[in-house]
């Protein structure tokens, strides 16, 4: 297929070559393009948020393994990360819908499994972008629970601590919050994103800065990168099980990057500008993410303390390391409680990305009538916004957090769920492109030529490894549902789930992508 399709048009028609390519995909352009490169990189960054991502599962990648997990492990994710992102940008330019994964999966898996790989590829994805709606908005209520404990005496000292129905109520008003802010038309998001990526690019300056510089005591640079923490207090003693459970952190905080992907109909030459969005926020927050991880690093001294749900911050890591540094170093712990504040406003930034890239998925999964009321999310308002499929995006969410009041264990796995539902969405299209299309697929003015393979194959390869690594047990014994790791169970549900869908009625309807233009190519 030439990327210079010539359609049928009158002749002194001006016509966006970008519509030109949308119509020959085989869709309308409905949603209003007005993102530059800048705007959709940063999106992708804003949503990826390695500030966020960093700071709220710290406790994780200390518990197991602790330093060393965390540095080191950073930058063996980095390099299967980079992989994967650069296969899907190659796709992502030959194929620039906001259907992203699935439609991409349509196309490069072959006629006769082209839609059963669309709508398994689409509803890990969908499913995986609730979840992390879920993640980051709780995580959000979560850490404004820690600043409100700190801000009023600490856990030692009178402070309060919010029930779980409290904090479950402060979830839900900032899920409202972000659905209210994605209500907006285009031109405001992109203001919000542009914020977004400053504020995560400003802010990790300048902690990584102050961290240090505040701190009295600090661990020598083999503590840094050297030590491994086996006291997990989780009966897990092997030292290479560990350093695979801590990797959780690292690939968890380096997610979301498919926005791109999502907001290539909204974007200005987007066969380019998406494939650099996904590689230059992927690039962006891998090196930011490892200056700010390091910076965190350099005030961990007593790991047992910090992780010790006895302490002011009532276990939470970072927040105690930050409180005792400013304590120590000027009799008050206020300058650490404004640094989890910066921190804050990152992670409510970042869940505006995470609501948008969802209803942008959703709604193009809608419009191929994949969702059921399909017609009820496959709508735009005056404004040219999927309004819809914005606040379903949300309700998800809310209900996603219940298991929450259940079990905080079971609700914990929702980052785990969030991290593989998108890598396992991330990697069908890459596997179809590696295998059944290595020799059909035609690439776009982004594409990496005789390498294509070779770093899909690193990529597919990698997404499989952690797909098996995050789902064994991270406690031992598994006796009870404290200790019971759900990302298995919830992971092999959407599984069984879409695939038994499709077994039992969605393949006697689901073709795939459904154009909706009577001429493309």
């Amino acid at each position: 297929m030439s990327r210079s399709v010539q359609l049928a048009v009158a002749a002194g028609d001006q016509v966006d070559p970008d519509s030109l390519r949308l119509h020959q995909l085989g869709y309308k352009q409905e949603l209003k393009r007005g993102l530059s490169a800048l705007s959709n990189f940063a999106f992708s960054f804003a949503n990826i948020s390695v500030m966020m991502g960093v700071t709220t599962t710290y406790n994780t990648g200390l518990r197991y393994g602790g330093p060393v997990s965390m540095t080191l492990g950073w930058l063996v994710v980095a390099v299967f990360n980079c992989c994967v992102a650069l296969s899907m940008a190659e796709i992502c330019s030959a194929y620039p819908t906001s259907g992203g994964l699935y439609y991409w999966s349509a196309k490069l898996a072959g006629k006769q499994w082209a839609s059963l790989a669309s709508w398994v590829t689409g509803w890990f994805n969908v499913v995986g972008q609730w979840a992390a709606i879920a993640s980051v908005d709780f995580s959000l209520a979560q850490l404004l629970q820690v600043i409100i404990l700190l801000s009023t005496g600490g856990g030692n000292g009178g402070g309060y601590m919010a029930s779980k129905y409290t904090v479950l109520a402060i979830y839900a008003f900032i899920l409202i919050l972000h659905g209210i802010i994605n209500s907006l038309p285009i031109e405001w998001l992109s203001l919000f994103g542009h914020v977004g990526a400053i504020w995560n690019a400003a802010g990790i300056f300048v902690l990584t800065i102050l961290i240090p510089a505040v701190a009295k005591d600090r661990p020598n640079i083999e503590f840094v990168f050297t030590h491994l923490n086996t006291e997990n207090g989780m009966g897990i003693h092997d030292k290479a099980y560990i350093l695979a459970v801590g990797l959780l952190m690292s690939q968890y905080s380096v997610i979301g990057y498919d926005t791109s992907a999502h907001m290539v109909e909204e974007t200005k030459n987007a066969d380019r500008s998406g494939p650099i969005g996904i590689i230059t926020s992927v690039l962006f927050a891998t090196v930011f993410g490892w200056i700010y991880l390091l910076a965190l690093t350099s005030v961990v001294t007593d790991i047992p303390y910090l992780l010790s749900p006895s302490n002011d911050a009532g276990g939470y890591a970072i927040a105690q390391a930050l409180y005792t540094a400013f304590h120590r170093r000027y009799g008050s712990g206020v300058g650490g409680i404004v640094c989890l504040g910066a921190v804050a406003v990152a992670v409510f930034l970042c869940g505006i990305a995470c609501v948008t890239s969802n209803s942008r998925m959703a709604y193009a999964f809608s419009r191929d009538g994949a969702m059921p009321l399909s017609r009820v999310w496959y709508r735009v308002n005056k404004h040219e916004v999927p309004l819809n499929v914005v606040w379903l995006g949300v309700a998800v969410a809310f209900v996603m957090a219940l298991t929450s009041l259940g079990s905080q264990v079971a609700f914990q796995a929702m980052g785990s769920i969030a991290t593989l539902g998108m890598y396992i969405a991330y990697a069908l299209p890459v596997f179809f492109r590696v295998t059944t299309a290595r020799r059909s697929f035609v690439p776009g003015p982004f594409h990496l030529g005789r390498y294509g393979v070779v770093v899909g194959w690193a990529g597919v390869v990698w997404v499989a490894t952690v797909t098996v690594l995050f789902s064994l047990p991270v406690a031992y014994p598994v006796a009870n549902k404290e200790t019971f790791n759900y990302t298995p169970v919830a992971v092999g549900g959407v599984l069984l789930l879409s695939v038994g869908a499709w077994v039992l009625r969605a393949r006697f309807w689901f073709q795939g992508p459904i154009t909706n233009v009577d001429t493309h190519c």
